[in-house]
C-alpha cells in the first residue's frame, strides 16, 4: 500500500501529461510555440496563374499565406483559354486574374453558368502613354504633336512587338497624326531601364506602359490624357472560383472576397518580385512588411 502510495502522483502526472498532449493534437490550429499551422491539413487549393507580372506576384503572395494558414497550395502555369476551361471542369480552384467588362467578355460568355465569379480585387486599369511628372507643359497625347520641342528625338519606347499596348500605339500614331514619332520595341525590363535612366537626368522620355505597373510604385508618372480612348476605358480584375469551392473551404473564399489592393499596394508587392532572386522571395517580404493589410484580408 506504501508503494502504490509512491507512486500514485507520478501515475496522475503521466496520465495528465498524455491527455493534454492528445487535446493539442486534435486541435491541429498551432505549433507548441503558438505559430500559424504549416501541416497542410485543411486541404489542397489549387490557383492557376498565368504569365502576367501581377498575376505571378498576387499567386505567390496567396500560396504563402494560405500555407502559413494550415492549406496546402498548388500553382499550375496556365494560359487565360485553359484557365477558365479548368475552373469550368472543377480542375482548378481558382484563377486569380479576371478582367472585366471587356477584355474577357467572350470567356465570361461562354463559361458564365459554369464558374463562380467573384469578387473585384483590384479597380482601374488602364493602358496608355506614359511621361514623368516633371513634364509638366505635356498632358495629353496631342501635346506630342503640339510640342515636339519637348521630345527631340521624336520616340516612344515601347515594350515587346506585337503586344497589345503595342497594337493599340501604333493606332495611336495614325490616329493623332504623330507621322513625326517612332515607336521603338523593346522588353518590359530594357524600358524600363531607359525610363529610369532618363529620369535621373530629368530628361524627356514617353513609354508605354499599363496599371497596375510596379513603375508607379517607385516613380512619379502621369498617362498622357487620351481624348479620342484610342486605348479603351479602364476595367476591373476580380477573382473566379470552381463551382462547389465556397462550400468546399468557405474560409479561403471569405478571405478571398476581403481581398483588394490598391495601386501603391500592388505596385509595391510586384517591386517586391522584381527586386528578389524568386518570386517566393520578393512575395515573403512584402508579406512580412503588411502584416496589418493580410490581417484584414484574412479576418
Amino acid at each position: 500500500m506504501r508503494k502504490l502510495r509512491k507512486w500514485l502522483p507520478v501515475v496522475c502526472l503521466s496520465i495528465l501529461l498524455v491527455l493534454t498532449a492528445c487535446g493539442e493534437s486534435e486541435s491541429g490550429s498551432t505549433s507548441s510555440d503558438g505559430e500559424e499551422d504549416t501541416s497542410g491539413d485543411k486541404g489542397t487549393i489549387s490557383i492557376g496563374m498565368n504569365n502576367w507580372a501581377e498575376n505571378v506576384a498576387v499567386s505567390n503572395m496567396w500560396k504563402i499565406i494560405l500555407e502559413e494558414k494550415g492549406y496546402n497550395v498548388e500553382l499550375k502555369q496556365v494560359q487565360k483559354g485553359f484557365l477558365y476551361e479548368a475552373l469550368s471542369s472543377g480542375d482548378l480552384d481558382i484563377g486569380m486574374e479576371i478582367w472585366l467588362p471587356n477584355t474577357d467578355k467572350a470567356f465570361y460568355d461562354k463559361y458564365k453558368e459554369d464558374i463562380d465569379w467573384r469578387d473585384t480585387w483590384y479597380e482601374g486599369t488602364k493602358l496608355g502613354i506614359a511621361v514623368p511628372s516633371y513634364m509638366e507643359d505635356v498632358n495629353t497625347i496631342e501635346d506630342l504633336k503640339k510640342q515636339p520641342e519637348k521630345f527631340p528625338d521624336q520616340r516612344i519606347v515601347g515594350i515587346d512587338a506585337g503586344s497589345s499596348i503595342m497594337s493599340f500605339t501604333e493606332k495611336v500614331l495614325k490616329e493623332y497624326n504623330l507621322d513625326n514619332y517612332t515607336l521603338a520595341s523593346s522588353s518590359g525590363p530594357t524600358m524600363m531601364a531607359e525610363l529610369k535612366n532618363s529620369m535621373q537626368e530629368e530628361e524627356p522620355i514617353a513609354v508605354t506602359l499599363w496599371k497596375p505597373h510596379y513603375a508607379f510604385a517607385q516613380l512619379d508618372l502621369k498617362f498622357l490624357e487620351d481624348p479620342k480612348n484610342v486605348y479603351g476605358d479602364s476595367e476591373d480584375i476580380s477573382y473566379a472560383a470552381r463551382l462547389g469551392l465556397e462550400e468546399d473551404q468557405p474560409e479561403v473564399v471569405k478571405w478571398f472576397d476581403n481581398f483588394m489592393m490598391n495601386d501603391q499596394q500592388l505596385g509595391s508587392l510586384m517591386a517586391a518580385l522584381n527586386d528578389a532572386e524568386s518570386p517566393e522571395e520578393g512575395a515573403q517580404n512584402w508579406i512580412d512588411n503588411h502584416q496589418d493589410v493580410i490581417a484584414e484580408w484574412t479576418k
